[in-house]
């Protein structure tokens, strides 16, 4: 499932709930939190690791946090003067700790010269040794101040990008939100944005609450899919009622989409061709036991006489599903007045939401 809802980074663990794993688990509960993202690595060194002893305080954060269903992330300050070791570290972080998915921290350091080539190298690397985990970058709100940074290198091999849209020194958060969702979406990659609010203090500036209310409004308003904040200690000493502002904030989850083999299914139980031969691509392949034939226009045919003259008025049932990305394999049965069909057995390929290929084998009886 995509990432949803409220998120809070902590940057150490030591000063957030006296360091009790139980106890940040049990707030983050309480908050709603779907998601909670540690600092696991600064440079090419695990961060959050007591430097006398080496203990690694993130490991008992992680389940506890996953033991109340929340979400555990690492993210990674990464400065790129040794992109190789950097991307080691991050790979034997995420995996030694079961993290959901990771995030990159780049900031002022990649605006140097040259830089585009250490994102290419270290992207290279992490995405080789953490191919199947979630990864985001979290920098800067508006690119078109900071050209300098190799966005696309990092953002090519992202799945999600979480902007840093903190309204130091205003109170505007839904324009610089706006500005930032614009300025990303018309910036190539685009990935789906989690904006990054500020919890802290800067000089005699400090977000209200208000603000954390209109920045999370716009968000939901964007349409986007969550939101994070830094930082989880700021929010629950210094700046409480921010932190309380965020807890009663409701974020109901999105709706989880009907997949396709159900979408077939209910298709199917219109007795509509039209409406059926709507999921296939325009070229779309679909083979029977009986024949191959092509194109939306021969798929719409053959499902015109197979739900009016084969099995005419059938009630169709989905048995089982199973798959993600771009295939599914699902059973069902369909019983009519002209026969019944107990072990419908299809597979599906899809491409862009619509069912490229299409596999069917089923008897009739």
């Amino acid at each position: 499932m995509a990432l949803q809802g409220k998120g809070m980074m902590i940057w150490k663990i030591s000063r957030c709930e006296n360091g009790d794993p139980n106890a940040i688990a049990n707030v983050a509960k309480s908050a709603g939190l779907t998601h909670v993202l540690i600092k696991i690595a600064d440079g090419p060194y695990a961060y959050n690791t007591e430097q006398d002893t080496n203990k690694d305080l993130v490991p008992p954060v992680v389940e506890a946090l996953k033991s109340f269903g929340i979400e555990a992330w690492g993210w990674h300050y990464v400065y790129g003067y040794n992109p190789s070791g950097e991307a080691q570290i991050a790979i034997k972080r995420v995996k030694q700790l079961g993290l959901k998915g990771y995030v990159i921290d780049a900031e002022s350091e990649y605006k140097e010269p040259g830089k585009d080539a250490a994102a290419t190298e270290f992207m290279k690397a992490l995405r080789s040794g953490i191919p199947n985990k979630p990864v985001a970058l979290c920098s800067y709100r508006w690119p078109s101040y900071h050209p300098q940074l190799p966005w696309k290198e990092f953002l090519e091999k992202c799945d999600y990008n979480m902007p840093q849209v903190y309204w130091q020194a205003a109170h505007n958060p839904e324009d610089q939100l706006r500005k930032s969702v614009r300025e990303f979406q018309a910036l190539s990659p685009y990935r789906p944005i989690i904006p990054t609010g500020p919890v802290y203090k800067y000089g005699g500036w400090e977000p209200t609450p208000a603000d954390i209310q209109e920045f999370l409004n716009t968000a939901r308003a964007l349409d986007l899919p969550a939101a994070n904040f830094f930082e989880w200690y700021y929010g629950r000493t210094i700046l409480q009622p921010l932190w309380n502002t965020i807890a009663a904030y409701s974020w109901p989850p999105y709706p989880t989409p009907i997949d396709l083999p159900e979408l077939y299914i209910s298709a199917m139980n219109s007795h509509n061709a039209d409406v059926v031969a709507n999921l296939y691509a325009e070229n779309a392949v679909h083979i029977s036991a009986t024949q191959t034939i092509q194109g939306i226009e021969a798929i719409k045919t053959w499902y015109n006489a197979f739900l009016n003259q084969t099995l005419p008025n059938a009630t169709f049932e989905l048995t089982g599903a199973s798959g993600t990305g771009s295939s599914r394999h699902f059973t069902w049965k369909a019983q009519s007045s002209a026969g019944n069909i107990k072990n419908g057995n299809d597979t599906i390929g899809i491409i862009n939401n619509k069912i490229a290929y299409h596999y069917s084998y089923y008897t009739i009886t």
